[in-house]
């Protein structure tokens, strides 16, 4: 087995880079720019530019190099291969062939949400564990399943879309995928922020919300920790979308942990509370004490993730 490994992350401005020892312990990481002109042409080969000049900057054999795993944001099916990442504007690439043919070395591929989770459940807040949930709340809401230590990719390479479960059947405004009714609707921080307007619409209750020009999730979840009526309000019904998604889940995979990553996961404890309960309340009998906690590596669980990938 080779000593090093590299873990890449792709995302929509940057791409992070880590250079890994096979034990994971991250030696160096740095990030270079996602170009994305020309559908992303230039991406692929950018970050094959990037490995192979590390490894000739500290000398490394290449035989001494496991490989690369990369992470990217779309759905990635087991041979490596992205049907279309509308952030990249890629339409059908062989991301994992690419990089073995660009780089030299053995390649392997997977959607960034996945990714992260599998870092996550091997060096951060689910280290040890093999049956992981992840969500991660941002923009859009993310999710990856680990299963006996394995990604669940499953047949399209859509396995752990948790943003696109249905979780209100009777939602009349339209999801980015375009369905109608996902937890992403819910609980991503635009989400938040819809929920949150909703409320204020309805409620005749004094929030300091009422003041705000530009909501954010941030001004929702600060007020939220202040027990403002308005935003404990909307986050008792992001709780409950997503607590009650997450029961579900638990019911097919039974997990040993579940991680909140993301933007919005900075909120802490008062949102894993906020969840927990409504947890607790739907799901399954055995995994009612499913330890629930806040993702630890922020932005670095992709390019963990995508190192263990090729291990």
């Amino acid at each position: 087995m080779g000593t090093y490994c590299f873990g890449i992350d792709v995302g929509g401005t940057t791409v992070k880079c880590g250079l890994f020892r096979t034990d994971g312990t991250l030696v160096e990481k740095w990030e270079i720019p996602t170009r994305k002109e020309n559908n992303g042409d230039q991406i692929l080969p950018d970050v094959a530019a990037a490995v192979n000049a590390k490894i000739e900057e500290k000398g490394i054999s290449k035989d001494d190099v496991e490989g690369v795993g990369i992470g990217v944001p779309g759905p990635v099916n087991s041979k490596g291969e992205v049907d279309r990442a509308v952030n990249l504007y890629w339409g059908y690439k062989d991301v994992a062939g690419e990089m073995e043919e660009l780089t030299g070395l053995p390649a392997k591929a997977g959607n960034d949400a996945n990714v992260a989770a599998l870092g996550e459940a091997w060096k951060g807040a689910a280290a040890g564990s093999s049956d992981v949930i992840m969500v991660t709340l941002g923009t859009g809401v993310g999710g990856g399943i680990i299963v006996d230590g394995k990604i669940v990719t499953g047949h399209h390479g859509a396995g752990g879309e948790i943003g696109h479960a249905n979780v209100d059947h009777h939602e009349t405004e339209s999801c980015n995928c375009g369905n109608k009714g996902c937890l992403e609707q819910f609980a991503s921080a635009t989400g938040i922020v819809r929920m949150a307007k909703k409320e204020l619409a309805v409620s005749a209750e004094k929030s300091v919300l009422r003041d705000v020009e530009n909501i954010s999730a941030k001004a929702v979840l600060d007020a939220f920790k202040e027990n403002d009526p308005v935003a404990v309000a909307t986050m008792k019904k992001v709780g409950e979308q997503l607590g009650g998604a997450l029961a579900i889940i638990s019911c097919v995979t039974d997990p040993e942990t579940i991680v909140i990553g993301g933007g919005v996961s900075k909120a802490g404890q008062p949102l894993i509370d906020c969840i927990q309960k409504y947890y607790r309340e739907y799901t399954f009998s055995s995994c009612k004490d499913t330890p629930i906690v806040i993702a630890t590596l922020g932005n670095d669980a992709g390019i963990y993730g995508a190192a263990k990938m090729v291990l």
